[in-house]
C-alpha cells in the first residue's frame, strides 16, 4: 500500500493497493485495506514508471567498462593521451576498449596515431556515433587480420589498413570471442532513476539477443520490461508479459545509403508482417530519404523515425503529413551542444533536435537516451528539453523548449506508442511505479533523479533509496 501520494495533476492525497502485479485499487475504495508493506508518500507526486524509447542496453553495459574517449570529459588530444597513458600503466595487459571518441578531439585518428601514444596493448576505440571502430596495429596483429584476409569494412588508403574498421560489431565480437556483458549493473542504475521499461533499438538484435534478455530477466539481473527492435528474425520470438516484439530497424548512413527499391521492399515486407518500421535520420541526407522510402512504400501506424537530428520546415511537414512518430533525444544539446554550435552551419542550428515544433505539428514525440551514446538519465533529458542549453550555457534553439510537464511526457507513454498515449494510474493497470520525494509542485523546478524515492515493476520494487 502506498498512502498519502500524490498522482501528478490531482492536488488530493489517495492511497493505492498493489497486489498480484496491478493496481489493485485506488483511492477511497482502498483507504481500509490492510496492506503487509506500506509505504507513506507524504504527499510526494506518484507517476507511472518512466519508458525510455530509444537505447542499447548491452552496449550500455560494455561502457560502463570502457575508457572514455570524447566530451565532456576528453575535450582535447592532450586529454586523450592522458587518459590512455593512464590506461596503459593500469597493470592490464589486455585490451583498451575506448568509445565516444570525436574528431574534434584529435582529429580523424588511425592506426598510426594510436601507434604513436599507445602501442604496447591492442587498442580499439569506437566513435561516438557507434558506427566506426579504430584499432591499432597491436590489435590487428591480435585479431590475426593480414592483408589477404581483412573484413569489408577495414579501411585501405593506397593498399594500407588505417585502423578504421566501418560496421564491424559483429565482425569483432566473433573474433575476440566475446561473452556479453551482465545486465544487472545497468538495470539497476535505470530503476534509480525510475526507469520500469526499455526498447532496445539495436538494429542487429536477433533470436540471440532475444534468448539472453529472457534469461537476464529469469535470473533476475534485467529488472525492466524490454521491448526488442532488430532484424526479421525476431518474427518467431516468443512474447511475454516482459519482453516484446518492437519495430524493424533500419539504420541509414548517409556515405553508404541502401538502395530506394530495396528498403522500399524492407519496409513493405515488414507491414505485411504486421511489424512497424523504425529509421535512423542522424543527418538531412538521411532524414529526406527515409521520408521518400516511405511515401514510397507506403506507412503503417507505429513507423517512426529515430532522433531526427535535423529536421527543416519542409520536412516536419512531411513527417506529420505521412503520420510519423519521432522518437529524439534532447539532452544532445546539453552534452553535444558546444560542438554543434562549431560544426553544424548556423542557418541550421534551430532545427537540431526540435521538440516543441514536433507538438505544434501534431507530430507524436517521445524520447530516448541512446545510451551508451548518450546519458541514460531521463531526467537529465527533461531537463535538457526545458533548458535547451549547452555545457557552457549557450542556448539553442530557444523556441522548441518544452514545459516542465511536456518533458516528463516523453518518458510516459506506453512502448507500443511512443508519443501517442500516456501511461495512466487506474485500477487493473500494471503497478510500474516511480514514486519522488517531492510534490510535483516541486520537481518540476528541480528536475534531477535524486528525486526518486522508490521504483515498483510489476508491483515488485526494484529501487529503493533508503
Amino acid at each position: 500500500m502506498i498512502r498519502n501520494a500524490r498522482v501528478r495533476g490531482n492536488e488530493f492525497r489517495v492511497d493505492i493497493h498493489l497486489e498480484g502485479g496491478i493496481i489493485a485499487g485506488i483511492g477511497a475504495a482502498v483507504s481500509h485495506v490492510t496492506a503487509e508493506h506500506v509505504i507513506d508518500a507524504d504527499g510526494a507526486v506518484l507517476l507511472p514508471g518512466l519508458h525510455d524509447h530509444h537505447m542499447h542496453l548491452m552496449a550500455f553495459a560494455a561502457s560502463l567498462d570502457s575508457l572514455q574517449c570524447g566530451p565532456p570529459g576528453v575535450r582535447t588530444e592532450a586529454d586523450l593521451v592522458s587518459a590512455l597513458r593512464v590506461s596503459n600503466t593500469a597493470g592490464d595487459p589486455g585490451w583498451v576498449r575506448g568509445i565516444g571518441y570525436h574528431p574534434g578531439v584529435a582529429g580523424d585518428i588511425d592506426r598510426d596515431w594510436l601507434d604513436r601514444h599507445i602501442p604496447e596493448r591492442p587498442v580499439r576505440i569506437q566513435h561516438r556515433g557507434g558506427r566506426m571502430w579504430v584499432l591499432n596495429s597491436r590489435a590487428l596483429q591480435a585479431l590475426q587480420v593480414s592483408h589477404g584476409n581483412a573484413p569489408p569494412g577495414l579501411e585501405r588508403v593506397d593498399g594500407r589498413l588505417t585502423g578504421r574498421l566501418y560496421e564491424g560489431d559483429i565482425w569483432l565480437r566473433s573474433q575476440l570471442h566475446s561473452q556479453r556483458p551482465e545486465l544487472s549493473t545497468v538495470s539497476r542504475r535505470l530503476a534509480r532513476y525510475g526507469i520500469t521499461g526499455v526498447t532496445d533499438t539495436t538494429p542487429a538484435n536477433g533470436p540471440d539477443e532475444w534468448a539472453y534478455f529472457h534469461q537476464s530477466q529469469v535470473e533476475g539481473e534485467l529488472l525492466q520490461r524490454v521491448r526488442v527492435m532488430g532484424t526479421d528474425a525476431i518474427q518467431s520470438c516468443q512474447e511475454n508479459g516482459l519482453l516484446t516484439r518492437g519495430e524493424f530497424k533500419v539504420h541509414l548512413l548517409e556515405s553508404l545509403l541502401p538502395d530506394l527499391d530495396t528498403l522500399c521492399d524492407d519496409i513493405a515486407s515488414a507491414h505485411a508482417a504486421g511489424r512497424s518500421v523504425a529509421i535512423h535520420c542522424v543527418t538531412l541526407t538521411e532524414l529526406v530519404f527515409a521520408l521518400h522510402a516511405l511515401e514510397a512504400a507506403g506507412v503503417r501506424s507505429g513507423d517512426r523515425i529515430e532522433h531526427a537530428s535535423v529536421c527543416p520546415p519542409d520536412q516536419l511537414t512531411a513527417i506529420h503529413e505521412l503520420g510519423l512518430r519521432v522518437v529524439t533525444q534532447p539532452h544532445f544539446i546539453a552534452e553535444r551542444g558546444d560542438q554543434y554550435l562549431t560544426d553544424v552551419a548556423a542557418r541550421e542550428q534551430p532545427w537540431l533536435y526540435r521538440a516543441a515544433s514536433f507538438l505544434t505539428e501534431s507530430v507524436p514525440l517521445a524520447a530516448g537516451s541512446d545510451a551508451p551514446f548518450g546519458d541514460a538519465d531521463p531526467w537529465q533529458a527533461m531537463r535538457a528539453a526545458v533548458e535547451r542549453r549547452t555545457a557552457a550555457g549557450e542556448v539553442m534553439g530557444r523556441a522548441e523548449a518544452l514545459t516542465p510537464e511536456q518533458a516528463l511526457r516523453l518518458f510516459l507513454s506506453p512502448p507500443h506508442s511512443p508519443g501517442v498515449g500516456e501511461f495512466t494510474l487506474t485500477a487493473g493497470s500494471p503497478a510500474d511505479l516511480c514514486l519522488l520525494h517531492s510534490p510535483w509542485e516541486t520537481v518540476r523546478h528541480d528536475l534531477s533523479c535524486e528525486q526518486v524515492r522508490a521504483t515498483w515493476r510489476g508491483g515488485e520494487l526494484i529501487y529503493d533509496s533508503g
